[in-house]
């Protein structure tokens, strides 16, 4: 079993290149030359992206004949989804915090 963290999570979308091929793939699976298409990029560019993708666990990747064919794994979103809402809530919480006392200041 392949472990993945939250690094390779967040650096795989720190890349515009990839958020986009990420959000290509909303719409279903696509092979690599389409997720290539909007770029301007060769399909060797393309597939460096989609390792990037892969190894953090954010896509899959099967082969069709000749094709190879790409689609999201929801799994590690919500993994980091569920890290972003604990630092929501941290924040809100500070934020709560801080509202309240401005305005017991101005009272």
């Amino acid at each position: 079993m392949v472990e993945y963290s939250l690094d390779l999570t967040f650096a795989a979308l720190a890349d515009p290149t990839r958020r986009a091929m990420l959000d290509a793939l909303r719409g279903g699976e696509r092979s690599i030359g389409d997720l290539a298409a909007p770029h301007a990029m060769t399909f060797a560019g393309a597939a460096k992206h989609i390792g990037v993708l892969e190894r953090a666990g954010l896509i899959e990747r099967r082969k069709a004949g000749r094709q190879q064919l790409c689609r999201l794994k929801a799994d590690r979103f919500t993994e980091a989804e569920a890290w972003l809402a604990e630092w929501r809530r941290f924040w809100n919480a500070r934020l709560d915090t801080l509202e309240a006392l401005l305005q017991e200041d101005q009272a």
